[in-house]
């Protein structure tokens, strides 16, 4: 990452980003690798729809509406597939990369 993209790339304690404004898809591919995870295009549709999502709604995307948006590729497999592409949960691989802030009245799944 440039210095600049790290200057303003600030997570809280559990690594979500503090200002979902500050999110571009290099600090995405930082926050994947530090989960241990290669963005594939998978994974790239979701987080661009949870990005859009967030962008007309000002709150993120539940799991259920993006197993919804995997289903138009995946079909009935895409609930397995959300999985498949973050493996530890929806909350805290696929939020935490896309740069939502921790959803807080959701479970870690």
């Amino acid at each position: 990452m440039s210095q600049s993209d790290t200057a303003t790339f600030q997570t809280d304690p559990e690594g979500y980003l503090v200002d979902p404004a500050h999110w571009t898809e290099e600090i995405a591919r930082e926050l994947a690798r530090r989960e241990g995870i290669a963005l594939t295009d998978d994974h790239w549709r979701v987080i661009r729809f949870m990005r859009d999502y967030y962008a007309s709604h000002q709150i993120a995307a539940d799991a259920r509406f993006a197993i919804k948006h995997l289903a138009e590729v995946h079909g009935a497999a895409a609930r397995k597939r959300l999985f498949e592409l973050f493996p530890y949960g929806y909350v805290k691989q696929a939020c935490k990369i896309a740069g939502m802030r921790r959803p807080r009245a959701w479970s870690t799944g």
